[in-house]
């Protein structure tokens, strides 16, 4: 991203812009909502990047606006907190453009949207736009929503960051002013996902599901784009070609839109006895869940990243995983692929995976060294290394080249 944000985009740098020096403390501003409302993806991220920044720099000032009263305890010390209302239309239509302007922050970093005015440089991360390229995964509101206030905010931005190269290549497709702006800074693991004995992971877990029995493990929002119904339909399969086999099959995440309709399937299927939602749960228990687990599937339509494909190897677990979108990029060649469209493939991938050992202590190797590849201190280096360049200052953050994405801009 060297020669500056002009050189990069072929643009002047918006007169907005405080010019800042290395003799000046940095103010950085980030919308951190998400923090404690259990948004998965979106939270995992502004968290871990949150308690990262604070580390990587010591010399700047965080401000977080945040909107859950849990939020505040997960935040590191030093970062500043602001509260703003929960409620988008308040937040994001006049309450956090007031509050920005007040403070006057070399920039506000945002998820998806901006605020509706803003005096400050905006930065936004897009992690993907399944609402444009798969709209009947959402609600008809929802992805209207999504598909005006976002082309907005890209169209506003000083940078778009994404955390993949497919999501970037389907950003810049859709939204040519992204173009010449976008940049890949990735996804990666929090570090308390990691291997613990398996034999004690399995007892715990034992103690809070009730079953002693081996088990597939899914981690995601019970919705459409996760197809959380295929793998229904697929777990059956295999243990309808083993019978033998004393699988269950765990399935955590809260419900989303049309979320009923995978209990419904489940309710329905001939193997409901060893099906099991487990609601939210926290990242304790999930770290169990993972390191506990016989293999994790993760059979989604659609991801920009997909960062529980990530946990699950850095917990030790072996992955199979869809063929679409950013999964291939971001899992590599460390987890079986299958179609998420075709049971036949989803059941063939399952059941490698639980009777062949061998392979299965394979993936699992493969998994862990793929999980070590991504950092969230990379990640915070390379969004400083945005920050600054934003700010007009010439302090650089040199990033990690050997991270996917890496450096591209």
């Amino acid at each position: 991203m060297g020669g500056g944000l002009e050189a990069a985009t072929g643009r002047k740098i918006p007169s907005t812009v405080s010019v800042y020096t290395e003799k000046t403390r940095m103010r950085f501003a980030i919308d951190a909502h998400a923090i404690g409302q259990h948004q998965t993806g979106n939270e995992v991220y502004i968290r871990n990047l949150l308690d990262r920044l604070a580390s990587v720099d010591s010399e700047a000032d965080f401000i977080a606006y945040f909107s859950s009263p849990a939020a505040a305890s997960r935040l590191p010390n030093r970062i500043l907190r602001r509260w703003v209302s929960s409620n988008p239309f308040v937040r994001l239509g006049w309450e956090l453009g007031r509050k920005i302007n007040a403070e006057r922050p070399a920039l506000l970093h945002v998820q998806y949207t901006a605020p509706l005015w803003s005096k400050v440089p905006i930065v936004v991360s897009v992690h993907d736009v399944s609402f444009l390229e798969h709209p009947e995964f959402f609600s008809f509101p929802r992805a209207l929503q999504l598909q005006q206030t976002v082309k907005r905010t890209v169209e506003r931005a000083a940078r778009v960051l994404t955390v993949s190269e497919f999501s970037r290549a389907a950003i810049e497709r859709h939204y040519p002013a992204a173009r010449g702006k976008t940049c890949v800074t990735p996804n990666a693991v929090s570090a308390a996902f990691r291997p613990i004995p398996r034999d004690q992971a399995r007892a715990r877990v034992q103690r809070l599901l009730g079953f002693s029995s081996p088990f597939l493990l899914n981690v995601g929002d019970l919705q459409p784009r996760k197809n959380q119904t295929g793998l229904i339909r697929a777990f059956e399969e295999f243990l309808r070609h083993n019978p033998g086999q004393p699988h269950h099959l765990v399935i955590v995440g809260q419900s989303k839109f049309d979320g009923e309709l995978v209990k419904q399937v489940a309710a329905r299927s001939a193997v409901s006895s060893r099906i099991h939602f487990t609601g939210y749960v926290d990242d304790a228990f999930l770290h169990l869940l993972y390191n506990a687990c016989e293999l994790f599937v993760f059979p989604s339509f659609y991801e920009g990243f997909g960062i529980p494909i990530l946990e699950a190897m850095a917990c030790g677990c072996a992955v199979a995983c869809s063929k679409t979108s950013a999964m291939p990029e971001v899992a590599d060649g460390a987890a079986i692929f299958f179609d998420p469209r075709s049971t036949a493939e989803m059941t063939r991938s399952i059941q490698d995976l639980v009777l062949n050992p061998e392979m299965r202590s394979r993936y699992q190797r493969l998994g862990l060294a793929r999980a070590s590849v991504f950092s969230w201190d990379r990640t915070a280096r390379q969004t400083l290394e945005v920050y600054y360049e934003v700010a007009g200052s010439d302090r650089r953050f040199a990033p990690d080249r050997h991270s996917i994405g890496a450096g591209k801009s």
